[in-house]
């Protein structure tokens, strides 16, 4: 490093997060320095407390020079600081939980609750009360820093941080890896031979060019290999793909979540439930469980438990500090300048992205064939719609965001849905008027 660097990871305390962004920065021998402190917030004491005690051990284990400290206040924390990694909840699991079953039980055929769908609008409501304010400190405190958001869900956070602030931020998500494994296993090629791009909005994009490295382009014979074993895509994407041309695969879950028929394709329950249909859930488990150990300090370390994640933030922290002019698969960010060219200009898209000394600049993809625009399209509107009503706590303006939901059927539920969630989380919710009007 050539200057000194502070870095703010604001819900430190969060076991996989915290793990998998800690290990990277004692593991990136570009942020080897003691110019560079990290400062780690969280309003769990005791959580935060555990992820200070990882990255102490951590760093020894690296002999890592970065400085690291704790701190519950945020405000503390942010003063001078040049990048702020945002992962917070409230809740999050039973909230999650409720957000999913509360909608099945009024008969509303969503999928997952996280990201689209009715779930997701009372998700982004609690954490737009926890980001915003968030973001108002960075705007006193670091009205330079890059923000950078993990936030779920993505879209619609990013949406109103965006509109509703003046920080420079944008999103990231792992979400892309399952695409390029897919790709890479299904041509046998090595993943770094080739030149995999997506495009579209989180947990909505689309393949958008697949090459070699002499650039041939690959995808003739990528889409050969997928009509002679169809089964290789679960099978919402396979539906998808095979009526549309259009391919993604974060899985079936998150694209469900803003196809108005994925209920025909995916298994009900909430993945993560008691009800366990998804066979995911138990590896999910076991990782998690994983971690916890690690964090907790009730295993040791070693070179398995401490290497880098597949998480962009800390590479792209490098990228900017040292110039380095590095294509990164999958930033979301504002449509500013035209990257998709038939989505509007205040989207927030998912694309990769230049990252040097400069910024971070989308890479111009031209445009989306017209199914792939078509499913992002009503994405847009409802964060439009969702952020205003925050905005103005206009209850009537919410009711507008869910009939528009492609996953929604019926105008009695959402809004017996309304009424019954902003009673059963009214510790969790922003306040808004009972009634209508």
């Amino acid at each position: 490093m050539k200057r000194p660097v502070k870095i703010v990871i604001i819900g430190a305390g969060s076991i996989n997060f915290g793990v998998c962004i800690l290990n990277d920065l004692v593991t990136s021998r570009e942020l080897d320095s003691e110019l560079v402190s990290v400062v780690l917030v969280d309003i769990h004491a005791e959580n935060l407390a555990k992820a200070y005690r990882y990255a102490q051990r951590a760093g020894a284990f690296t002999n890592s020079h970065i400085r690291f400290s704790s701190t519950t206040d945020r405000r503390q924390a942010l003063a001078g600081a040049d990048y702020v990694l945002i992962s917070v909840a409230i809740d999050r699991w039973r909230s999650w939980e409720q957000d999913y079953r509360v909608a099945r039980e009024l008969g509303i055929n969503h999928i997952l609750g996280e990201n689209g769908g009715p779930g997701a609008l009372f998700h982004a409501l609690r954490n737009f009360e926890l980001v915003i304010p968030i973001c108002g400190d960075i705007e006193q405190l670091c009205p330079d820093a890059w923000v950078f958001n993990f936030t779920n869900p993505e879209a619609r956070i990013l949406a109103a941080i965006t509109t509703l602030t003046r920080v420079k931020a944008i999103g990231l998500c792992h979400g892309f890896h399952r695409l390029h494994h897919l790709i890479a296993k299904l041509l046998a090629r090595p993943l770094d031979h080739l030149d995999i791009r997506t495009a579209g909005m989180n947990h909505l994009y689309w393949l958008h060019q697949v090459q070699d490295r002499q650039g041939h382009d690959l995808r003739p014979e990528l889409e050969r290999r997928i009509a002679a074993d169809p089964q290789c895509l679960p099978p919402l994407a396979r539906y998808l793909f095979q009526v549309f041309g259009a391919l993604s695969m974060p899985d079936d879950h998150h694209i469900g979540e803003y196809v108005s028929f994925a209920h025909e394709f995916v298994e009900p329950g909430w993945i993560y439930g008691v009800e366990g249909l998804d066979p995911r859930r138990a590896v999910e488990e076991e990782i998690l469980a994983g971690f916890k150990d690690i964090f907790e300090g009730k295993v040791a370390l070693n070179a398995e438990s401490v290497r880098a994640s597949t998480e962009l933030a800390i590479p792209i922290i490098c990228d900017i500090e040292l110039d380095r002019h590095v294509l990164r698969p999958a930033v979301n960010l504002r449509n500013t300048t035209g990257s998709i060219a038939n989505l509007p200009e205040d989207a927030i898209i998912e694309v990769p992205a230049m990252c040097d000394a400069a910024g971070i600049h989308p890479l111009a993809i031209g445009a989306l064939s017209e199914v792939e625009a078509a499913l992002i399209r009503p994405q847009l509107s409802i964060q439009k719609l969702l952020v205003e009503a925050y905005r103005t706590r206009d209850r009537r303006m919410l009711l507008q965001a869910l009939l528009l939901d492609p996953t929604v059927q019926s105008a009695k539920a959402v809004e017996r849905l309304l009424d019954h969630m902003f009673r059963l989380q009214a510790d969790r919710l922003p306040a808004f008027p009972a009634a209508l009007g």
